[in-house]
């Protein structure tokens, strides 16, 4: 009983940190999503475009700019990594793993020359948190709002832009690329667009957790992959993606509830090394439930047949 007391008690006084963090964190798991779900394009460009998005801001808040300029560079630094990537799989008929695989691992040097250096600290910089009103800049609660009210106009936005032509052509072009191509929609276009907008976030990400943990550093992007993906695959479970607007909802809705269970995990005592092994278990049982589900589905007519 006092074990679950004590690991009750831990969790609760965790909730804001995690919750902060899962905000800041989701943009990742959108960034995953946007090239797996909308356009078939498995990616691994998030886990390099992360970090770069806070190499770069970490440089220019070092340098005195503003954290919303330091912020849309780093947007646009994403972006063309994300691009990159599309670019190498349509032009040299690369596949998509391969090339972000790549792209993740040349973006590690470039990381390094942005920052001339493994890690740099950034304590003291301005940032978007401190223009949150009435309340103490740096705390959960700033950190919380700011990084909310940036998750619902991103989802505002990309639920707006899925449904018009340009959006629909490229969740077309997902669907079918052949058919899409067959209707005069422009398949270059439409993929290095849409992997770019999904480098963009990843590297929205990044930029938002430097300013909330106040250092850049080149490996911060070790591992986001899987965790990204284990928040999608929640996501998806609870809120579906059978449309744009679910489908959009899922990646924040799952961030929030796989670091509340990364939280609890630690608060029950598990040891930090072994998360991987429990988000890679748990993503492996993500995917292959389905699979599960159709196998036991077509099973039982086949064992009925055979009864009679």
């Amino acid at each position: 009983m006092d074990f679950v007391q004590t690991t009750f008690a831990s969790f609760v006084s965790l909730i804001p940190v995690t919750l902060a963090q899962s905000l800041i964190l989701s943009f990742v798991v959108l960034g995953i999503m946007i090239p797996f779900r909308m356009l078939s394009f498995p990616d691994l460009t998030s886990e390099g475009a992360f970090p770069l998005g806070g190499c770069v801001c970490g440089v220019l808040l070092a340098a005195g700019a503003s954290p919303v300029v330091a912020i849309a560079v780093a947007l646009l630094a994403g972006f063309v990594a994300g691009c990159c990537t599309a670019f190498i799989h349509l032009r040299f008929r690369i596949h998509t793993l391969l090339a972000g695989i790549l792209m993740m691992t040349m973006l590690y040097s470039i990381n390094l020359r942005i920052m001339g250096k493994s890690n740099l600290s950034v304590f003291g910089a301005p940032t978007v948190f401190d223009w949150v009103p009435f309340v103490q800049p740096g705390f959960p609660v700033s950190k919380i709002m700011a990084a909310g009210l940036i998750a619902l106009v991103v989802f505002i936005v990309l639920n707006l832009f899925f449904k018009t032509e340009q959006g629909t052509a490229v969740r077309a072009v997902g669907a079918n690329p052949d058919m899409a191509e067959a209707q005069g929609i422009n398949v270059w276009a439409a993929t290095i667009g849409g992997v770019g907008l999904a480098g963009a976030f990843s590297a929205l990400s990044g930029a938002v957790m430097v300013q909330s943990q106040g250092f850049a550093d080149v490996n911060m992007g070790l591992g986001i992959l899987i965790n990204g993906l284990a928040a999608l695959m929640i996501g998806e479970a609870l809120v579906g993606k059978q449309t744009v607007f679910r489908q959009l909802l899922a990646p924040f809705v799952g961030a929030i509830v796989y670091y509340q269970l990364v939280s609890l995990c630690l608060a029950a005592g598990m040891p930090p090394p072994d998360l991987k092994l429990a988000t890679g278990l748990f993503v492996l049982a993500m995917l292959a439930l389905p699979s599960l589900r159709r196998s036991r589905g077509a099973a039982a007519p086949a064992r009925e047949a055979f009864r009679e």
